[in-house]
This record gives structure tokens, sequence and C-alpha cells, in this order.
């Protein structure tokens, strides 16, 4: 925790920026029956009954001093999802930083050989390379930004 910890304490630095991921499974869920609009003094009104239309895996990114969120659904949690993640976040996002702190959970698919795995040796060496990964303890997921499962 203390690791986690003294890297928010850093003062922001767009070299190096501090960039926090989550990945959370979600229910893909639909009415059953048709909701009934607010109205004037009353609530909107849903029937507890869903028909359930499958699952998915949500990455969101954030950068608690910058100015950065980034949300992306996938079909499933796999760990080339998480590499191509990685990949987009070191060429896209943050392509002039000269590397990414990045605080996330400790996943079985969250690792530095997902990239190998994924993409030839050269490639996953240069992103590998241009990340710091920070693990969040295990049972201190919520370390990995403040209100973390608000904002899903």
């Amino acid at each position: 925790m203390e690791d986690v910890l003294t890297v928010y304490a850093l003062p922001y630095d767009a070299n190096r920026p501090v960039v926090c991921m989550n990945e959370k499974p979600l229910q893909l869920l639909d009415h059953k029956r048709k909701t009934i609009p607010m109205d004037k003094g009353k609530p909107l009104r849903e029937d507890s009954e869903y028909f359930r239309r499958g699952t998915c895996s949500i990455f969101m990114f954030n950068e608690p001093l910058g100015n950065y969120r980034f949300v992306d659904a996938k079909e499933q949690r796999t760990k080339e999802d998480w590499a191509n993640q990685m990949k987009r976040l070191v060429d896209e996002d943050y392509p002039d930083a000269d590397f990414i702190l990045l605080v996330m959970d400790n996943l079985n698919t969250h690792k530095l050989g997902s990239l190998y795995s994924t993409f030839a040796p050269e490639e996953a060496f240069r992103i590998a390379s241009r990340i710091e990964i920070h693990h969040t303890p295990k049972h201190g997921s919520w370390l990995t930004w403040p209100n973390a499962n608000s904002l899903l």
C-alpha cells in the first residue's frame, strides 16, 4: 500500500503521468417490461425483472492529476485485451511521455508477460519499457483511484 500511496504523493509531471487502471466485469441487462417515465411528483418506475443479455469487461483509465479518462468495453477479459489496452495507452494516449506510472489491480492478465504473448518480442519490450507498474495490494483495489466503483 505504501508504494501506491507514494506514487499518488508525487507532483504532477506530464513526462511521467500517474494513470490508474481498473477492469470490471459487468452483466448486460435489459428490462422485461417497459419503464414508466418520470412525471411531475412521480419518480421513474422500473420493474425489477430483467433479461440477462450477456457479460462484458470494462477497462477504465484515469489520470487523477491530469485531464484524462478513457473507458472501453470488451466482450471478455483476456490477456490480449489488456495488452492492446497498454499499447493504446503508450502509443495513442501518452505518446510523448517518457514513461507511465500505472496503478492497477494484480489480476492474472495484468502482467508484462501478456505483452509478450500478444506482440512480437521487440514490440512487447518497447511497450513494457514505457510502463512502470504499481500494483494495489490484495484486497486493496479501492486504492486504484478514489470512488472507483462509483464511476463504473
